[in-house]
């Protein structure tokens, strides 16, 4: 991984999966936002959903399951800035077990104001720290 990727790890507890013991989809949803939190974190954005009276909103879901993951499964979610214009960031996400792909995810994310939802420019000092991140 590169110094624009963002990793984190996850466990699989018994309330990630089903009688089965197999996660549940929407539960991969949640795991890519711990990643994409962590990675606006390391941008010096502890709370990047609500910033200078805007909101980053998700916009766009491109999910592709190749493999389910299990009870007690370690899991490694990545997340990489692919695209930024001025008002949204395009996020490349990928959750593996021992690097083998299980999840591949391209997200959209929009700068909108918080006061009335619509979208905005994203301000000036997170777009400097994102542009540090953006992949070649």
């Amino acid at each position: 991984m590169s110094e624009t990727t963002t990793r984190i790890g996850v466990r699989i507890y018994v309330e990630d999966t089903d009688a089965g013991g197999i996660v549940y989809h929407a539960n991969y949803l949640r795991y890519m936002e711990r990643a994409r939190t962590e990675m606006m974190r390391e941008l010096g954005f502890v709370k990047p959903a609500l910033s200078d009276g805007v909101q980053i909103v998700i916009s766009k879901v491109q999910l592709d399951f190749r493999k389910p993951a299990h009870l007690d499964d370690w899991l490694t979610v990545t997340s990489q800035l692919r695209k930024l214009t001025a008002s949204s960031m395009v996020i490349a996400q990928r959750i593996e077990r021992d690097g083998e792909l299980l999840v591949d995810a391209v997200l959209t994310a929009v700068c909108v104001a918080a006061a009335n939802q619509r979208p905005v420019r994203i301000p000036a000092p997170m777009r400097t720290a994102l542009n540090t991140r953006l992949a070649c």
